[in-house]
């Protein structure tokens, strides 16, 4: 039987692994609500161990190796190797009354009835309102600035760290080259007591960058009303990105299977912006950071973009991307026999493997049985196929349905001409 890392790297490679690998918190778009995960715990008869939210803003819960083997999960975040003592978490309580631990770094404040996550400068970075779930954003320093009038205040925020807020564990620390050596020690013994594949996120995101600064709305504002300095923004973000990847690769290259990168440049409908803006702004950039991975690790190259991407594909595959991820199956352009006819054996897949929008919440274990085997036929022959949800499990998400969804992949291997 193959390891879990072995398997993983089969299917990433396009060789038939033994079985479809299964993600499950191995990144932060992968994971599980903490909420939820309460609940599954319980329904799996698991009563051992704290609920610990990793991901603040997002409420998103380590998932245990308990759990791990029960959903027969092959992957594991690179966080893990951080974090592992009682005293670098502190108590906190989820909206809706359970328990839990954040990291005790994070600087967490009740005002009124809301919670707000301040930076290290005392700036206020996002904000759980009353009857949210979730963190969003508390405010856009630049949301009214011309960028006409120069990049240099962006550039600021970003070189003096501004935008930081409620780091997930392994992004918690600065690196530099100071750090990083003993930073890659932990993470090399981590790497070595696993045979999980390890996955970790770098991000480098240069369109969420510029709508952290300005807000959404102003940001496609400023790329079509200054599309000169906007481009120029971009590529200052670029040197800014590949000084720290210089460092991250110097920490984590020969320690991880997976670097995932992150962009959402896609809509319900289509990309957010044209495939030439996409070309202009976001593509030389990327192929810089993604030339520099590859040049110094031997870890596969996985995007993580929501939305219907489709017509930026041939792009991103032309640059280096190796996989991409969450493969949202409901947006226009991403029907996955058409993805799998396209393009697979080029690029593969980790997601698209049960639809979070319908399916996952709303359905009945048997349709979602259904539901996930016909995925899986699609998807997997050939390799190129990472089993995960589209996106995190939500906190509304039965548990039952989550348990069907990982019983019908376990079905699926069972049944495959050969396992």
């Amino acid at each position: 039987m193959s390891t879990s890392r072995a398997r993983v790297q089969d299917a990433l490679n396009f060789r038939r692994p033994d079985r479809v690998p299964v993600d499950l918190g191995g990144h932060r778009t992968c994971g599980i609500a903490a909420i939820a995960y309460a609940k599954l715990k319980q329904a799996l008869g698991i009563a051992s161990g704290d609920t610990y939210v990793y991901d603040v803003g997002q409420q998103l819960a380590i998932v245990e190796p308990r759990v791990l083997d029960a959903l027969g999960v092959d992957t594991v975040e690179l966080g893990r190797a951080f974090l592992t003592q009682p005293s670098d978490w502190k108590a906190w309580t989820l909206p809706d009354g359970t328990p839990c631990r954040i990291p005790a770094y994070v600087d967490m404040r009740r005002e009124g009835e809301d919670w707000y996550v301040y930076n290290p400068s005392g700036r206020k970075r996002a904000v759980q309102r009353k009857g949210c779930l979730y963190f969003e954003s508390a405010a856009y320093p630049l949301a009214d600035y011309e960028l006409e009038d120069g990049i240099e205040p962006a550039m600021a925020l970003l070189r003096g760290g501004e935008l930081r807020g409620a780091a997930a564990p392994g992004n918690h620390f600065i690196l530099d080259a100071k750090t990083a050596p003993a930073i890659a020690q932990t993470a090399r013994e981590f790497y070595q007591n696993t045979d999980r594949a390890v996955v970790g996120l770098f991000a480098g995101s240069l369109l969420k960058a510029t709508q952290d600064l300005f807000g959404m709305e102003n940001t496609f504002v400023q790329m079509a009303a200054a599309p000169d300095e906007y481009e120029a923004l971009i590529a200052a973000v670029c040197e800014l990105y590949l000084e720290n990847l210089e460092h991250w690769m110097t920490a984590f290259g020969d320690s991880v299977d997976v670097i995932q990168f992150a962009d959402d440049f896609g809509s319900q409908t289509g990309p957010l912006f044209s495939p030439q803006m996409y070309r202009r702004f976001f593509k030389p950039c990327q192929k810089r950071l993604w030339d520099y991975m590859h040049a110094h690790s031997k870890a596969k190259l996985l995007l993580h973009s929501c939305g219907g991407i489709e017509p930026l594909l041939e792009d991103m595959i032309e640059i280096g991307l190796d996989a991409i991820n969450p493969v949202q199956i409901t947006c226009e352009g991403m029907e996955p026999a058409a993805l799998k006819q396209k393009y697979g054996g080029r690029i593969a897949f980790w997601g698209g493997g049960c639809d979070t929008r319908d399916i996952l919440p709303h359905g009945t274990p048997a349709q979602i049985r259904e539901h996930v085997l016909r995925q899986c036929a699609i998807l997997s022959p050939g390799g190129g196929f990472v089993f995960q949800q589209v996106h995190n499990i939500q906190a509304d998400i039965p548990p039952e349905n989550i348990i069907a969804m990982y019983e019908a992949v376990k079905e699926f291997n069972a049944g495959r001409p050969g396992s």
